[in-house]
């Protein structure tokens, strides 16, 4: 385990330098591990509207984060059943991945690379993925290295790089996130989110200090306005429902491909 692990949290900027990218991706405490897909056929969707988000708690309209009404919030979506494979239902849709635990505490970057190309086509090793990253010990310097591979692998130029530098969130970046969601989602395409989740403010299982992470959002659920995450980490499930609220608290000041 890195001791860089333990610093005190440092806010990072849009490209960052190396020195604390240590800590981007935790640790994988189960590595190596492989979930196969709970089915071949991806979900296939009707797109729905682009929601105004804008009474899902964002700071300064009666949510804020780490209140009450949040932290509830937040242990209701992570209370929620995770679905196997791809499903449609009524405001709900989920795709169907092939999931694998990061294999080393480094490679959050390619492991949710990894998530995202499993929904479309035969996804290449992790090692791989990393190599063409540029992956070192100290991480996945930016989310646009990941927006390429995507690109790369699956052919085209879908995917794009999206930055939330404010934080917390304007309003209309958002929106933004919802909307990606919900279009890329429909249409079988995962999305990555490079996320910094500080002390207080933990998908399911983190430890207490602040993680720069990559991880993988391969569902929503417009009724409740949650989404579901494929985490490459192994703090804790493998799979786990979050708030809309939380995750859009979670990607600033970094950025996702979407």
């Amino acid at each position: 385990m890195s001791s860089d692990l333990f610093q005190p949290p440092v806010r990072l900027g849009r490209r960052t330098t190396t020195k604390l990218k240590a800590v981007t991706c935790g640790l994988a405490l189960v590595a190596g591990v492989s979930m196969p897909m709970a089915s071949t056929s991806p979900a296939v969707a009707t797109p729905a509207p682009a929601a105004d988000v804008s009474a899902l708690g964002a700071p300064g309209n009666g949510v804020q984060v780490g209140s009450a009404a949040a932290k509830a919030a937040n242990a209701a979506a992570a209370a929620k059943m995770v679905p196997a494979g791809a499903t449609k239902t009524q405001g709900q849709v989920t795709l169907a991945i092939d999931f694998q635990y990061q294999e080393t505490g480094y490679w959050c970057g390619p492991a949710a690379t990894r998530i995202a190309l499993s929904a479309r086509i035969a996804a290449p090793s992790q090692a791989h993925l990393a190599a063409d990253l540029g992956t070192t010990t100290n991480g996945t310097d930016w989310i646009g290295q990941v927006t390429r591979e995507l690109n790369a692998h699956i052919g085209g130029s879908y995917y794009e790089t999206k930055e939330m530098p404010n934080d917390p969130p304007t309003q209309s970046q958002r929106n933004l996130l919802w909307s990606d969601i919900v279009y890329d989602i429909d249409r079988n395409y995962p999305i990555v989110a490079n996320i910094v989740a500080p002390a207080g403010n933990h998908p399911p299982g983190y430890p207490n200090y602040t993680i720069w992470h990559y991880f993988t959002v391969i569902g929503y659920n417009s009724n409740d306005m949650t989404v579901l995450i494929a985490d490459p980490a192994g703090f804790g499930p493998a799979q786990y429902w979050l708030t809309f609220n939380q995750l859009a608290t979670l990607i600033p000041p970094k950025g996702y491909s979407a």
